[in-house]
């Protein structure tokens, strides 16, 4: 007798669900399926710390602008009266002038002394090594006191030919002002500190560079100048900025050796009319401004350096200044890409 199959049993439950159909061989049970989880009516996370932060430096500002507007003895139309006085504005000009003056030795004297360090011959890289030990080992206050005092070591300068004849001599007190002085101590110390910089930038940048450029044909000081510190900038900007602000400041400590720079001049005007509060607020705000004007120009100065070098986006210049984290760059979705892809494709 013929027998036949008899059709599967209807129980209207899908075949894909239950794992009978074809397809199922190693699934047991039913397919999981995930929940939807409804975020409309998802309230924020709460941050009571930050509240609280906020409403304790409040009260803290609060303080501080009742203690500076009600206590009398900032005499503030004093230091409205000095703040742009002429014999202020001559202080600032030494500032400035000595600021320059001494980031100049510093950064030609630092870029030397740099690659005279990461020289082969290694009795120029333990020179090098020896004057960057030495000066960052003594304070700068002692440096300008012993080239102020220098007269009492050396009498007498001259220079012609060694152990002969000489051709311009001097006394040391005539060639040694105070103001040429104060531009060896800050000018030789900040070389040593710049050259460290200098060092740490050309070893940033990939040794590969070097090696492209010297398969090319060209030398060892072409390939420095053209290839290793225009990618090295970017590495040696952001520090120098810190030290152009840096020398700014130490600029008062020349006040020590009778330099009228805005401290001293500072100095010696509380020195007669006995307003030292005052006076040492105008001096305050100047280098405030003075250090806020380098801070603007820092910002600038990475940016520029900065192109081309980083994935992230640019930073502007109110994200710099209030520590603001850099946004990231947007990474393109796969619809744009292969827009893209079919754009270059076009493009004859």
């Amino acid at each position: 007798m013929a027998t036949t199959d008899a059709p599967p049993p209807m129980t209207g439950e899908d075949p894909a669900k239950s794992g009978s159909g074809p397809g199922s061989a190693g699934r047991s049970g039913p397919v999981p399926t995930v929940d939807t989880v409804d975020v409309a009516g998802a309230s924020p996370v709460r941050h009571p710390l930050r509240w609280l932060s906020v409403l304790v430096l409040a009260v803290l500002a609060a303080q501080l602008t009742h203690f500076l507007v009600t206590n009398a003895n900032f005499e503030w139309s004093t230091v409205g009266s000095y703040f742009g006085a002429q014999v202020i504005g001559q202080g600032i000009a030494t500032t400035v002038e000595l600021t320059v003056v001494a980031m100049l030795i510093g950064i030609v004297g630092g870029v030397l002394v740099a690659v005279g360090r990461m020289s082969e011959n290694r009795v120029l890289s333990a020179v090098c090594g020896a004057y960057v030990w030495f000066f960052r080992g003594i304070p700068v206050l002692v440096q300008l006191v012993f080239w102020y005092n220098l007269s009492a070591l050396l009498p007498r300068i001259s220079f012609g030919v060694p152990f002969g004849p000489e051709f311009v001599s001097g006394q040391t007190n005539s060639l040694i002002t105070p103001l040429l002085a104060a531009i060896l101590g800050l000018g030789l110390n900040e070389a040593a500190y710049m050259a460290e910089i200098v060092r740490g930038g050309l070893l940033g940048v990939d040794p590969g560079q070097s090696e492209a450029a010297a398969a090319l044909g060209m030398g060892r000081a072409r390939i420095l100048r053209r290839v290793v510190l225009p990618q090295a900038m970017r590495f040696i900007v952001p520090p120098t900025g810190s030290q152009v602000i840096n020398m700014m400041k130490a600029t008062s400590l020349v006040s020590v050796i009778a330099l009228a720079d805005l401290l001293y001049t500072v100095q010696s005007i509380y020195n007669r009319t006995f307003e030292t509060i005052p006076l040492l607020i105008v001096a305050c705000l100047w280098y405030l401004v003075m250090t806020s004007v380098l801070y603007v120009g820092q910002s600038f100065i990475e940016r520029y350096y900065a192109r081309g070098a980083t994935r992230n986006a640019p930073q502007g210049f109110w994200d710099f200044a209030f520590f603001r984290r850099r946004a990231a760059g947007r990474a393109p979705v796969a619809g744009e890409r292969d827009a893209g892809h079919e754009q270059e494709e076009r493009t004859p």
